[in-house]
């Protein structure tokens, strides 16, 4: 069950990566430009984001391998079938670890979209979750490191922030 757990919730990261192609894209984000920076030549705006998102997907693949498929005999011939449980376990929470940070990215580069797309406005919902995120982390004008904004777009993911703004406008759960 926690192998089949693990591909469904990889699958996750990969859908919210390929989310985050399509702002980062000139080619494919009507009209935003090159990796949501607002000066795309002198800054690189969530280029290092996607490229790390694109990271994890990747190693979630991998770690998505099933682990019940490598069972072992072991203790002298008496445990003829390893369920490999407890590695299966440890592989959904490196996914699940992962997921979240994925997200993130995307949450980020889907705030800075709305930034730039100004004075248009979006769904009450989604101006929430902008609004909850922006309280915690400013528009990136010029760049600068993304890990602690990453962060504390994960923290708002994680204490069901960004859940309960989008809730309290008008969402559905």
């Amino acid at each position: 069950a926690l192998d089949a757990a693990a591909l469904a919730v990889a699958e996750l990261a990969s859908i919210s990566e390929r989310r985050i192609e399509q702002l980062v894209n000139p080619h494919l984000s009507s009209g935003l430009p090159p990796f949501l920076a607002p000066d795309s030549g002198l800054n690189s705006g969530f280029m290092i984001a996607q490229v790390s998102a694109a990271a994890l997907v990747s190693e979630n693949k991998i770690l998505a391998h099933p682990a019940s498929i490598d069972s072992i005999p072991s203790s002298a011939g008496r445990e003829d079938h390893v369920s490999m449980g407890a590695t299966s376990a440890l592989k959904l929470a490196q996914i699940h670890d992962h997921v979240r940070i994925v997200l993130a990215i995307e949450l980020l580069c889907g705030a800075q979209g709305i930034d730039l797309r100004r004075p248009l406005t979006t769904t009450r919902p989604l101006e929430a979750v902008h609004a909850a995120i922006r309280a915690r982390v400013p528009a990136m004008m010029v760049d600068r490191p993304i890990a602690p904004d990453i962060a504390a777009v994960r923290a708002l993911i994680d204490d069901g922030s960004l859940l309960a703004a989008a809730r309290t406008a008008g969402a559905n759960p």
